[in-house]
């Protein structure tokens, strides 16, 4: 069949409903699925999205069709699919576009906890596939079962901290209206120190209050607001369908992945010494930094959750982090967790003592991060990044994720988005002034 082939992306298969990816898609990609895996059995979940239930409904018709059982957990996030793909050991499709806005629709696809299906491992099989209309004859008609997780998965959760130590803490969760807000009450209902203040936690695929992407200023206003006008220990929120987390310290001031990363690697460092940590090729030098001087092994991986989580189970390493709020551990199958990053936090928290702003304040004195600034471009971003390559050439030059530049007081990365048209700078120097100069040099070239 014809489709459009953009919507088959790095690490997943995103487009706008019904126009890029509609039921015959789905359906097609079901069917090319099965045939590609050859699997006989397939978890299926699903988001909120108001094209959720014609989108979950055409995929798992064409999973059944081409003679594969499907077991249907509901509407779910998606660290509660992972759970259910690595407990249950099997493929999984999820039914989501993640933190997109509400007119997209996508897939994300297990091959095997916690292997995924990428761009350069499946999903161009996959396209191949569906184009060609290439399906063996099924030898069976497959079947539909239902199976409800979600106590398993709370249980689960809770088992990586101890509940014992946690003090008095008042949170602020925004979720969105996304996929976190019921697993999220069931899981902090059993946190008797924790008080729980919740926002938009009821799934709701019009997105009556904002977007699904909390690193979008816009998206996570309302909740700095609040954890400052409520005296709130930490405020979390949560991307649509959960698999990304973020922070906002008691200051009402967002926290860098970069920077969680690193307090959470040290964390970890603490329960399991002498241990691998990975982070991504864009993140601040206060994450090698702080796990070196705490004895662990910090290593560095290209972006995307895929290759973050096979190198993970290479390595054995026992936590990742991503600067974009993907956070990954070894104690939840390799995966990425909105929820689990959050315990770890009150239970860093509460151990510590301290407030999460006298954690940041020692890597805000010495770290001068730019963020991510996202530029649109309409030419080859291979081209601008040779420029950059060309330009910077007395620096350190490493094309593991696009290009990386590194001097001995300030470094940078520039790489294409895997959704949009967008070049991705990261910058970070030695002194604030260092940071501001280089950003707004690099930014200059890029849009030229």
């Amino acid at each position: 069949m014809k489709v459009n082939p953009g919507i088959f992306k790095a690490y997943d298969i995103r487009g706008i409903y019904p126009d890029d990816l509609n039921e015959e898609a789905g359906y097609a990609i079901g069917r090319a699925f099965v045939a590609f895996l050859k699997v006989d059995t397939v978890v299926v979940g699903r988001d909120m999205r108001l094209s959720g239930p014609q989108m979950f409904d055409a995929v798992t018709r064409g999973l059944m069709d081409q003679g594969a059982d499907v077991i249907n957990i509901g509407m779910v996030s998606t660290d509660q699919y992972y759970y259910a793909c690595a407990t249950l050991d099997q493929a999984g499709i999820m039914v989501t576009a993640s933190h997109n806005p509400a007119q997209y629709s996508g897939l994300k696809m297990v091959k095997k906890m916690p292997q995924l299906l990428s761009g350069d491992a499946g999903i161009q099989d996959l396209r191949r596939i569906v184009e060609s209309d290439d399906f063996p004859e099924p030898t069976r008609q497959g079947t539909m079962s239902e199976k409800d997780l979600s106590e398993a998965f709370v249980e689960m959760v809770l088992s990586l901290i101890d509940i014992d130590a946690l003090a008095p803490l008042k949170v602020i969760a925004d979720t969105g209206n996304g996929m976190v807000g019921p697993i999220l009450k069931r899981v902090y209902d059993r946190l008797p120190s924790i008080d729980l203040t919740g926002m938009y936690l009821d799934p709701d695929g019009s997105l009556p209050n904002h977007g699904l992407d909390p690193l979008q200023p816009e998206n996570r206003a309302e909740l700095e607001q609040r954890v400052v006008a409520d005296g709130a220990d930490v405020g979390f929120a949560f991307d649509g369908d959960g698999d990304r987390f973020f922070t906002i310290d008691d200051r009402g001031e967002f926290v860098s992945g970069d920077f969680l990363t690193a307090l959470m690697g040290q964390y970890y460092l603490e329960k399991y010494p002498d241990s691998k940590i990975l982070y991504d090729v864009r993140a601040s030098w206060a994450v090698p930094d702080l796990i070196i001087a705490d004895g662990g092994t910090p290593l560095m991986e290209r972006v995307g959750h895929a290759f973050i989580k096979r190198r993970m189970a290479k390595e054995d390493a026992v936590f990742a982090g991503e600067v974009t709020g993907h956070y990954y551990f070894k104690d939840f199958f390799f995966a990425d967790s909105g929820i689990v990053p959050s315990l770890i936090i009150l239970e860093m928290l509460s151990k510590t003592g301290a407030k999460l702003s006298d954690l940041l304040k020692p890597l805000e004195a010495k770290y001068f991060i730019s963020g991510e600034i996202n530029t649109r471009i309409s030419g080859d971003p291979k081209s601008k990044m040779q420029e950059l390559a060309d330009i910077f050439k007395d620096g350190k030059v490493e094309w593991l994720d696009g290009v990386s530049v590194t001097y001995d007081d300030w470094h940078f990365n520039v790489r294409p988005s895997n959704t949009e048209p967008l070049l991705r700078l990261n910058l970070e120097a030695k002194s604030k002034t260092l940071m501001e100069e280089k950003r707004d040099q690099i930014v200059a070239i890029i849009r030229a």
